[in-house]
């Protein structure tokens, strides 16, 4: 998995190299497995498994966690060997043989194994992932990059909520309430086969950035080669420790399938709604990225945690289904203005050579978060109220918000 070419000769996909796209479609094809194995856990724990909310929210969280520690590792070790397809390579076979293993599980412990193995495997290839692609893209066309990836994964999840929806259909019909052992099995039949192909096209046709053609390519225009830096920048610190107090009140994604559920939404529009917010990451995912291009990362990040805050209002206050529908749309909009925004502001501040680490780090932090935030939100959903979960969450949000104003400057192009 280690064989590169010159990116040069290569052929261009949106302007952009081929990694770029190839490394989208890898994820496009993860996506729609994931999505038909994974989203609908906490559907399949509470109504298949009888599991309490509180330990739904430590699943998600560990897994998050497990995850983020794998980045931290595999990032700095991307950097170390000089090689990031071999390790996304790792990870992605990885996940894609446990997942199958789902349509076997009886009990709780079981599922958070086999989601342990699976976070293993996320953490093992996303850091050497977003280095690749952070490599094979100018400074100019970074946030273009990245948002042209998260749009194709994003798609790839739209996709299989849709599969997801027709096996519903097939199964249950449309007036069930609760998701089925049996719609919940062949959604893991359906979505080993897509896992199978990201594999596949990972291995062959992205290719390994040469050092000679990748990691100077932003001074190559000066004739001037970058001296290697032993510490991060300052602001790159600083806005991890912003990320770890957003991502404190940024609980797990599973209490808001919980959430629609709680207001008495039919199984199949839960999922429709899941479909929605895919369908609106996916749209403004690259347009965000070229304004995160022209405006700066910081003010689109902004005013991605600014519209986080207003939906997490509204889930702690919502009790129509249709106040559900519109905020899954809006959340959507969210996840496309900050995803790709952030990582290509990694990438502004940290040198060339550092990327693997870097993003290790800022991945891992948001994933270490992750456990405490979603058991926190647990414990306030079977403690105090469901809407206390997202009331919190909102107000680390504004606090993040004010954080990166006044902490992190953007510095001028």
């Amino acid at each position: 998995m280690a064989n590169s070419e010159p990116i040069k000769t290569r052929r261009k996909f949106f302007g952009m190299d081929a990694n770029v796209f190839f490394l989208g479609l890898v994820s496009l094809l993860t996506d729609v497995s994931s999505e038909l194995i994974f989203t609908l856990i906490p559907l399949f724990l509470e109504n298949v498994l009888g599991v309490k909310t509180a330990v739904v929210g430590f699943i998600g969280g560990l897994s998050d966690s497990t995850d983020a520690i794998f980045r931290i590792i595999s990032g700095w070790f991307s950097d170390k060997i000089g090689k990031r397809k071999v390790l996304a390579g790792a990870g992605y076979t990885l996940s894609n043989l446990v997942k199958p293993l789902m349509y076997f599980a009886g009990s709780w412990g079981a599922v958070a194994g086999i989601r342990f193995g699976d976070r293993i495997g996320k953490g093992v290839r996303t850091a050497s992932r977003d280095a690749l692609i952070a490599d094979s893209v100018s400074k100019e066309q970074r946030g273009r990059g990245f948002g042209l990836h998260r749009a194709m994964d994003t798609t790839g999840a739209f996709l299989g909520l849709l599969i997801a929806t027709l096996i519903i259909y097939l199964v249950q019909g449309t007036g069930a309430n609760l998701l089925a052992k049996e719609s919940y099995r062949w959604m893991v039949v359906a979505g080993t086969v897509p896992g199978i192909l990201a594999v596949l096209v990972l291995v062959t046709l992205v290719r390994e950035r040469k050092k000679s053609d990748g990691v100077p390519a932003e001074s190559q225009t000066t004739g001037i080669t970058p001296r290697v830096k032993t510490n991060f920048d300052k602001r790159f610190i600083i806005f991890l420790a912003v990320m770890a107090v957003f991502t404190l009140g940024n609980s797990s994604d599973f209490f808001l399938i919980l959430r629609a559920q709680n207001v008495q939404t039919p199984l199949i529009q839960v999922v429709l709604m899941l479909v929605l917010f895919n369908l609106t990451y996916s749209l403004i995912s690259l347009p965000m990225g070229i304004l995160s291009d022209k405006l700066g990362r910081r003010r689109v990040i902004i005013a991605g945690w600014l519209v986080y805050a207003l939906v997490y209002f509204g889930f702690a206050l919502a009790g129509a289904i249709w106040q559900i529908w519109v905020l899954f749309a809006v959340y959507g909009l969210y996840y496309g203005m900050v995803e790709g925004a952030a990582k290509a502001f990694v990438a502004d501040m940290v040198p060339a050579e550092k990327r693997g680490t870097a993003y290790g780090l800022f991945n891992g932090v948001v994933g270490l978060m992750a456990l405490p935030a979603s058991v926190i939100a647990g414990w306030m959903w079977d403690a105090i109220s469901p809407a206390a979960t997202f009331y919190f969450g909102a107000g680390l949000a504004f606090l993040a918000m004010v954080g990166i104003l006044f902490l992190v400057k953007e510095r001028t192009r």
